[in-house]
């Protein structure tokens, strides 16, 4: 789809924020530099930014032989967002300042089978009144709240059109959302949500091309290509979990056999434990957390069973992601997501060596392979970064109607 005049200077508007809350403070001047942009439009971008109240000037900085710079940083407090990780084992919420620091948490567990799109949603609500209750925040200063759902979602329509580990099929999910949240809601999913935290403040930053591979429940990969994230064209780009591994492999949720996912998800890990030892102790046959936290704990021990099932689980993660370095040409591959970050350093050493064994050796080269450095939850982050987009693209429709509107029937003078 074409991008009109306002969706540039929404997307100009939102890079020159990304950039001020990564760097605060900085000038004007460096903003253009970081952002390619002509200084006069960064000069009027910055203006409409402190008419919002989302910056602030700060001061000024000498230049080589020039007038002062005139310094710009977050407004942190010029309001607040709210980012919604909904997963198939748990509902977290995180309420950020506008500097993107975490004010409050909450988590709702879900039970297994608990997962019908009325009880997810009350789950959501629950956890979204707590975090503004903590925070003490009025309603006035939440500006959005971003929700991040697995599966194939319509930003559009706010629709999850196919979650395969629950069998939803276009499941209103924004609607039932509205009736219970007062907040303005936008959609998306956990690899977009996981892929734009790393480019803004993980380990994607300052990179053109990566991927940042989501492993939990369910498996996926967040691509960012040409230094932006990269949605497809019916925003399912990254649904890697659902490649054919095996051929004539374990059954998916999807309705295919050997995907990715059946061996390197949580429950595939888990499938993997039990095919090997059936009756290990490791084995949480209900709980996948007690069962990654067993295993994780198992590998420090050196407890042979973990150490094979870690490995094994790397050598089916570590081909399928020589796919991807071999298609894409990464400068960086991110394992993110909290199976990822449970198993930590020994998952990552035994993929890295699986990658090298499979993937070219000229594009291998030039990858990185690296665990998340993001020490809140990612997808709360970058689902609060969706709801922070969605505002300045209101404020650029607001912007837009107020233009239009003849003067002499406008009431008072704009602001």
């Amino acid at each position: 789809m074409k991008r009109t005049s306002r969706d540039i200077r929404t997307a100009n508007r939102y890079e020159v924020l990304r950039q001020i809350i990564a760097e605060s403070p900085t000038s004007r001047q460096e903003l253009a530099a970081a952002t390619g942009l002509s200084l006069a439009t960064v000069a009027t971008l910055v203006g409409e930014l402190l008419d919002l109240r989302m910056i602030t000037e700060v001061g000024f900085e000498d230049s080589a032989g020039g007038r002062p710079r005139g310094l710009v940083a977050v407004n942190a407090s010029g309001g607040a967002l709210i980012g919604v990780d909904i997963a198939e084992t748990y509902v977290r919420v995180e309420l950020f300042d506008l500097g993107l620091n975490v004010l409050a948490r909450a988590i709702e567990e879900m039970r297994p089978g608990e997962n019908q799109p009325e009880q997810v949603v009350a789950h959501a609500a629950a956890a979204v009144g707590s975090v503004v209750m903590q925070a003490g925040v009025e309603g006035a200063r939440v500006l959005g709240v971003g929700v991040s759902v697995p599966g194939q979602v319509d930003r559009a329509t706010g629709v999850s059109e196919y979650a395969p580990n629950w069998d939803w099929h276009d499941v209103p999910l924004l609607d039932l959302l509205t009736e219970h949240i007062a907040y303005p809601l936008y959609l998306d999913n956990p690899l977009r949500a996981c892929a734009v935290a790393e480019l803004w403040f993980g380990a994607a930053r300052g990179r053109t091309d990566a991927v940042v591979v989501n492993l939990g429940t369910g498996v996926g990969a967040g691509l960012v290509l040409d230094g932006r994230l990269h949605r497809g064209v019916s925003n399912s780009a990254g649904e890697w979990g659902h490649n054919t591994i095996v051929l004539d492999g374990r059954l998916c949720h999807c309705g295919n056999h050997g995907c990715v996912e059946t061996y390197v998800g949580a429950p595939g890990i888990m499938l993997n434990l039990r095919e090997l030892s059936p009756d290990s102790t490791l084995l949480h046959p209900e709980d996948q957390t007690a069962t990654i936290d067993a295993l994780s704990r198992g590998v420090v021990a050196n407890n042979p069973v973990a150490v094979k099932v870690v490995r094994d689980t790397a050598r089916y993660l570590g081909a399928g992601i020589a796919d991807l370095v071999n298609l894409i040409n990464p400068e960086v591959v991110v394992l993110s997501s909290w199976v990822a970050k449970t198993l930590g350093e020994p998952l990552l050493d035994e993929v890295r060596a699986a990658v090298a064994r499979h993937a070219l050796k000229r594009p291998m080269a030039a990858t990185e392979i690296v665990l998340s450095p993001i020490p809140t939850d990612p997808v709360c982050l970058g689902a609060a970064t969706f709801a922070l987009e969605g505002a300045l693209q209101s404020v650029g429709q607001r912007a837009t109607v107020k233009r239009t509107i003849p003067a002499r029937s406008r009431t008072a003078p704009p602001s």
